[in-house]
């Protein structure tokens, strides 16, 4: 069955840096487009990041675009997200999904990992 588990949330200060990642299983990752979205306290879930799984082209939400970099190795069957110059407001639980680039886009892919919190302190 397909299972998405994220790692390396943590406590940060602000200004710092965290590279989650997402280890994928019972699926080939690289068939697939993966992303990561984030939910704050009291409010909604938003799109952070996402990778097409044929040419590895990327997208980012304006409020981490040259702060945050998605990548996969697909060898691993794992995708990262490197989050630099970490803001207060970059404070969430992050969570990776995956299904096809609309479904992703449309913020309802299929298959979630159960998240990962970051904290970023002032």
């Amino acid at each position: 069955q397909v299972q998405l588990v994220e790692s390396g949330g943590g406590l940060v200060q602000s200004g710092g840096s965290l590279r989650l990642s997402c280890a994928a299983s019972g699926f080939t990752l690289g068939y697939y487009a993966i992303g990561w979205f984030r939910q704050a306290p009291g409010k909604e879930r938003e799109g952070v990041s996402c990778i097409k799984n044929n040419d590895g082209s990327t997208y980012y939400a304006d409020s981490v675009k040259g702060r945050f970099t998605i990548s996969r190795d697909n060898a691993k069957n794992t995708v990262y997200l490197q989050m630099n110059s970490l803001k207060p407001e970059d404070t969430a639980v992050y969570y990776c999904a995956t299904d096809s680039l609309e479904r992703l886009v449309a913020g309802t892919p299929s298959y979630w990992g159960r998240g990962t919190q970051v904290t970023v302190s002032s």
